[in-house]
Parts: C-alpha cells; sequence; structure tokens
C-alpha cells in the first residue's frame, strides 16, 4: 500500500487552492492527481483537518456483536444449514449477511465440519445399492 503525501505538501497544496488557482493547476503544479486535490480539499473544508485517513488496520466483522446469538443457535442445532442460520439472524436482529459469511465467520471462531474421520461418505452411494440389486435378480426368459 503506498504511504499517504506528506503534510508539507498537503498544507502547500491547500494554500495554493485557497490563494485562488484551481485543483487542477494544483495538481499540475506539485505533480499529484487531481482527485488527490479534490479530495483532500473538500475533507479539509469538512473537517479542516489535513491528517491522512488511517491505513492498514484489521477490519471488523458484523458478526462480532451478535457472536452470543450464532454460538447459541450452532450449540442448540449442530446441523443447521448456513441458509437457516442466516435467515434466523435476519428474523432476529434485522442484520442480512450471506450464508458463506456466516461460513467463514464460524471457521475463523474455530468451528469446523468433517463428514468423518476416513474423509468419506457414511453411507454407501446408490449407485453401489443398485448395482448389488440388479445383480441379485433372476435373468429375464428370452420370449424368441
Amino acid at each position: 500500500m503506498p504511504k499517504p503525501y506528506s503534510l508539507d505538501l498537503r498544507e502547500r497544496v491547500v494554500r495554493f487552492v485557497e490563494a485562488g488557482h484551481s485543483r487542477r493547476a494544483a495538481a499540475a503544479h506539485f505533480g499529484v492527481s487531481v482527485s488527490f486535490v479534490v479530495i483532500l480539499m473538500r475533507n479539509y473544508r469538512k473537517t479542516e483537518s489535513l491528517a491522512p485517513k488511517a491505513s492498514g488496520g484489521r477490519r471488523h466483522s458484523k458478526l462480532d456483536p451478535h457472536r452470543a446469538f450464532l454460538l447459541g443457535r450452532v450449540a442448540e442445532r449442530d446441523d443447521i444449514t448456513m441458509p437457516e442460520l442466516a435467515a434466523e439472524l435476519a428474523a432476529a436482529t434485522d442484520v442480512q449477511v450471506a450464508p458463506a459469511s456466516i461460513s467463514r465467520w464460524l471457521i475463523r471462531n474455530g468451528y469446523r465440519f468433517k463428514k468423518n474421520a476416513a474423509g468419506q461418505r457414511a453411507r454407501t452411494s446408490r449407485r453401489q445399492q443398485g448395482a448389488a440389486g440388479v445383480a441379485d435378480q433372476a435373468p429375464a426368459a428370452d420370449a424368441a
């Protein structure tokens, strides 16, 4: 991520624009983008601060305040699906969240799901059952 422009440059740009020059002229004079000057002047007029916004850091999930609800529902019904959990959260708290977001949040909070220890299906597949059933049947008599 690029570093923000220095406070010295920001002060010079603001003084240049407030002296009556256009924002485009300030951008050309100081070798910065027009959008930087426009945004700088808008923020300066709104907050009267030249300090850059904070960059980086950890974003916080909007699910964190609903931690007790989500973990409680998972503890009550361990086979609940993510769409069901998203619907219950929306009904209880009016927070709309995609099921995939809930899944990622649960994984970050230590919840994992595996089918079984071997990583295989718990039951045999239908195809195998069907094949065994066909082999047990008697062959059809020839109609000729």
